[in-house]
């Protein structure tokens, strides 16, 4: 019988996400600046008479175990391809949050898809599977590639990022999750009430800060502290109020930054080093303002093969 396939695959953090207007096809471009940091999933693919989904770990309840969960997708996607049967069982173990804005259901697509490569000895070469990964979804790619990298598009479209040294994390998870598609519509909402236009035709094209890449090149956590952000966090602070109170503990404890990470609602601390990480942790988890507290680091390889 083939041996099972483990592969890892990382979440992520945006330190920026800038947000262009509403597209004509529902979508909107990005200057999406990903960081993969030092928390995974792992998918592992065993041979089975059907494609069959099954999950553990936090959240795991959350997790769709039907053919409409992106690792499934992944292996139908890349069966298709190579006009194979997926029937595969892919048992997803979960530690990123579910529904937190940090891409844990991209990290398992990309994982399931790398997992059924090897399973499968498809071959595919690595654009094939950055191809099949956009199809599936604009944080796919990344999930793949980890590291750093800017999105455009819908965030697909992936620039390698260089990084000069090791970023220090707290993540904050909050109960309950967001769905990105209603954050987008409360992002669009918001502007249009401002008058500022929420159409692609009323706002500039996004573009990634320069100060924020320059901070990554050269590993200064300090200046990277001085330019993140999330368009989105607006956004999201309008869906759920309560991450305010979330993101002032961090702050008060001591953090460099605080931002909500992607749509939310998982909020996102950078730190000075390993020790002022647990500092916020800590007050983060005695401040009763989220589920609980995970410290970590940056870049982080994207996914791999570990059994």
């Amino acid at each position: 019988m083939t041996a099972p396939v483990i592969v890892r695959a990382p979440a992520k953090v945006n330190v920026q996400l800038a947000v262009g207007g509403l597209r004509p096809d529902g979508f909107h471009d990005l200057a999406n600046v990903f960081l993969a940091v030092g928390l995974y999933d792992e998918v592992t693919a065993t041979p089975a008479d059907r494609l069959r989904i099954t999950a553990s770990g936090p959240d795991a309840d959350q997790v769709p175990l039907d053919e409409g969960n992106l690792a499934a997708r992944a292996a139908l996607a890349l069966a298709r391809r190579y006009g194979l049967a997926a029937d595969v069982h892919l048992h997803i173990a979960k530690d990123i949050p579910v529904a937190g804005g940090m891409a844990g259901g991209s990290a398992d697509a990309a994982a399931a898809l790398l997992a059924c490569d090897t399973l499968w000895g498809t071959g595919a070469s690595r654009a094939e599977l950055l191809d099949i990964c956009a199809e599936l979804g604009s944080d796919v790619p990344f999930s793949l590639v980890g590291g750093a990298a800017l999105g455009r598009g819908r965030g697909e479209l992936l620039e390698p990022v260089e990084t000069g040294g090791t970023f220090h994390w707290v993540f904050a998870v909050a109960d309950g999750g967001l769905a990105t598609p209603a954050v987008y519509r409360e992002c669009d909402r918001l502007r249009e009430a401002s008058g500022q236009g929420f159409t692609a035709a009323e706002l500039p094209d996004p573009e990634p800060s320069a100060a924020l890449l320059a901070a990554l090149r050269t590993g200064d956590a300090s200046a990277l502290a001085g330019a993140v952000s999330n368009d989105l966090q607006a956004a999201a602070l309008s869906l759920r109020p309560a991450l305010a109170d979330t993101l002032r503990a961090g702050t008060q404890a001591g953090a460099m930054a605080a931002l909500v990470s992607g749509s939310g609602p998982t909020c996102a601390f950078l730190a000075s080093d390993e020790n002022a990480a647990k500092v916020v942790a800590d007050a983060l988890i005695s401040s009763g303002t989220c589920r609980t507290a995970r410290t970590t680091s940056a870049p982080a390889p994207g996914a791999t093969v570990v059994g």
